[in-house]
């Protein structure tokens, strides 16, 4: 495992080959699998679980309730929203779970909403919002995201 020197890492549950870059931000909790890579600027929340072989680009927050599994690629400046209706200071009584299965990739710029899955192999393309679920195997982009085709 690397960390870099100005990473701040709360966790111990690291697998091993995981390279974590600087100014990251990991809570106490969070699970980061084998052969990541976590790079600069990424903040990932206490409950997160991460697989092995994902790869989390620049400006990426992970928030609490997002499950990534085994070879994801989560591009550049990706949001990812955990409330529904968000209010300073009022916190929903069940945080969504995000989940993004094995293989699925996100291209950089793209949001997605809360509650949402991400299959299997899945791609969504730069700069999508993600609003509903995203089937396994498929090609979706835009705003709203749509299938797009098969992959």
């Amino acid at each position: 495992m690397f960390l870099h020197p100005t990473s701040d890492v709360a966790t111990n549950l690291i697998g091993e080959n995981t390279r974590i870059w600087q100014f990251v931000v990991v809570f106490n909790g969070a699970i980061i699998g084998c052969d990541c890579n976590i790079c600069s600027h990424v903040l990932i929340e206490g409950d997160v679980s991460i697989g092995d072989r994902v790869t989390i680009k620049s400006g990426v927050q992970l928030w609490d309730g997002t499950k990534i599994g085994n070879d994801v690629f989560v591009g550049p400046n990706v949001t990812f929203t955990n409330d529904r209706y968000p209010r300073s200071k009022k916190y929903p009584e069940t945080i969504p779970r995000t989940i993004l299965e094995d293989g699925s990739s996100i291209g950089g710029g793209s949001v997605i909403l809360p509650g949402i899955r991400i299959g299997a192999f899945s791609m969504v393309g730069a700069g999508s919002v993600v609003t509903r679920d995203v089937a396994p195997y498929t090609l979706v982009f835009g705003n709203p995201a749509r299938f797009v085709r098969a992959v």
